[in-house]
């Protein structure tokens, strides 16, 4: 949910990378320091390079016992396709149980460089002996920041074929550190303004008023009813503050594993089925048995009723704050932050109280339960819809993800109106909202059926056509694109990426839709674009691929001319293409 902070710290990244330019002698191995000190596993990068979080992993090789990482410490800012990032020193606290003689810890991770020429690494494992003795048993504490010596007992498994250059640079100058008050204070402000759109779900909002009178808040004088009222929102402050702390406990263990489609699928299936329930379409309710258990008999007059109260109204308001809370763990989880974690949930808890407390300080009579709150309930539904296509959008085909968007905005016209007769100014002024999103669902169909087909149904000119920054480029078939460089006498332009690479996809949006690169690739090249991570394995020792992105250019009969590593701004690439 730090998505300001992280929004800050991106630009300022993107801005001084624009001005510098990659170090090519970086190695994947031997630029990265490793070490283990003070119960951590610390990991260092030098000023202009970062570590991916989704890619960070320590897992025991072998031996007796168990190890328990994590959590993993909180990222400082994000690459260009949205995963977090850590610049200089990572520490990554472990502890062990029953561990015997010498420990071999497995570390993975992913580097990348950064400013013009940058690249990142395929993710890199090595092998840290550690002494059982130096782990320690206890939950491990938090540690500063300081910069490590490797250890002498570090064990690396060198790769094939290691990432070398004739000419290194001089580094880049860190970016200057961003302040942490500002991006704290908007994420928490957004967690709390979630908290109290929760109270207004038919689960929470409803019983607002019974509550306050089983409490005896209500009618009880301003002092005491303020009082009773606190103790149940404190109640509540504490189930969501412990779900927050479980959920960033696991964060070591679940932060990379959450960033991956095994995961990110079945998440965003488990949001749409729960917007499909806002939307009315079925209800989720606690067994009645369960949530009679949980109500009680009524008699919880008193503070400690009150509190008790609030402990329970955390699973019987599930059904409808599941969806609003489970984007909040999901985040905590991917952090691993646990001060951070418990902190926002129990801020949430606190927005969520803000209607109990005005309630049973001044007995306030809530406006009835009607049209506006099954709107309110619909609109919810429409942001979790949303955020569960939003939650895949890297990780499935272009024409899914416009499938995705057409459900999407298919349902927002339904939510808005556009399927009902309309009164008043307001009312019609939300039926032109509702028609324009309609639009907007048969626009993305029509692009969907295009992506899928491979066909163009409407037709594409001026910026629609410029935006298409692969069109013309053959896919994954470099046999096919040297025969039809043979044929017509052309070169053969090689873009070999992969799907988590965020310098590829700099490469994609910055400078493939330069008109003056399209040209000269339309007059002498035939373009194609190789996953060699992932869909064409067979070809990365061939091609000696080391880094992405890497490009290539080849004459027909398949011998390199020259390559070229890391994003390139389109006047660069012009050059290197023409080989200035």
């Amino acid at each position: 949910m730090r998505f300001l902070k992280s929004l800050f710290c991106s630009v300022l990244l993107a801005a001084t990378a624009w001005a510098q330019k990659a170090d090519p002698s970086f190695d994947a191995i031997k630029s990265v320091s490793l070490a283990f000190q003070k119960g951590a596993v610390v990991l260092t990068v030098p000023p202009g390079a970062h570590l991916k979080a989704s890619f960070m992993e320590v897992a025991k090789k072998g031996g007796a016992g168990t190890l328990k990482v994590g959590p993993l410490p909180a990222t400082d800012a994000q690459d260009e396709i949205g995963d977090g990032v850590w610049h200089g020193t990572v520490r990554i606290p472990l502890r062990g149980e029953s561990l015997s003689g010498t420990v071999k810890l497995e570390v993975t991770y992913q580097p990348c460089t950064e400013g013009e020429g940058g690249v990142c690494f395929p993710p890199t494992t090595r092998v840290l002996d550690v002494r059982a003795s130096e782990i320690p048993t206890a939950a491990p504490a938090a540690v500063p920041a300081e910069k490590p010596a490797v250890s002498p007992v570090e064990k690396t498994a060198e790769p094939a074929t290691p990432a070398a250059s004739p000419s290194p640079t001089a580094q880049a100058a860190a970016p200057a550190p961003v302040p942490e008050h500002s991006g704290l204070f908007w994420s928490l402000l957004l967690v709390f303004l979630a908290g109290m759109g929760a109270s207004l779900t038919p689960c929470v909002y409803p019983m607002i008023p019974i509550t306050m009178a089983i409490v005896g808040a209500k009618g009880s004088g301003k002092a005491r009813g303020f009082a009773l009222s606190a103790m149940l929102v404190l109640g509540m402050a504490v189930t969501y503050t412990t779900l927050g702390v479980l959920a960033a406990r696991s964060g070591a263990a679940f932060g990379a594993f959450a960033q991956k489609p095994a995961f990110l699928i079945p998440v965003s299936l488990l949001f749409a089925a729960f917007a499909l329930s806002l939307f009315g379409a079925f209800e989720i309710a606690l067994p009645q048995g369960l949530a009679l258990k949980l109500q009680g008999d009524g008699s919880r007059k008193g503070f400690g009723g009150a509190f008790l109260m609030g402990l329970v109204l955390g699973p019987l308001s599930a059904p409808c704050v599941g969806p609003v809370i489970g984007a909040v763990l999901v985040g905590i989880a991917q952090r691993g932050d646990v001060f951070m974690g418990g902190l926002q949930l129990f801020v949430f808890a606190l927005g969520m109280g803000v209607l109990f407390l005005a309630v049973g300080t001044f007995s306030a009579a809530l406006p009835k339960s009607g049209d506006w709150l099954t709107r309110f309930k619909q609109g919810m539904g429409l942001v979790v819809l949303g955020f569960a296509a939003w939650n895949v959008r890297l990780v499935v085909p272009d024409w899914a993800n416009f499938a995705m968007w057409t459900i999407v905005m298919l349902a927002g016209a339904a939510v808005f109106g556009a399927f009902e007769a309309a009164a008043g100014l307001v009312g019609q002024l939300r039926k032109g909202f509702a028609l324009l999103m309609l639009v907007l669902t048969l626009l993305l169909g029509v692009r969907t059926v295009e992506t899928y087909l491979k066909v163009d149904l409407l037709p594409k000119g001026g910026a629609a056509a410029v935006a298409d920054e692969h069109a013309g480029w053959m896919e994954q078939d470099l046999e096919g694109a040297l025969a039809k460089a043979r044929a017509e006498k052309k070169l053969v332009l090689v873009d070999i990426y992969a799907e988590w690479c965020a310098q590829c996809k700099e490469l994609d949006e910055k400078t493939w839709p330069d008109a003056s690169v399209k040209q000269w690739m339309a007059q002498n090249a035939v373009p194609i674009r190789i996953d060699t991570d992932a869909k064409r394995k067979d070809l990365a020792a061939k091609l000696q691929i080391r880094s992405y992105p890497t490009v290539l250019l080849l004459d027909a009969d398949g011998r390199e001319l020259r390559r070229i590593l890391g994003f390139q701004k389109p006047e660069s690439m012009r050059a290197w293409l023409e080989g200035k």
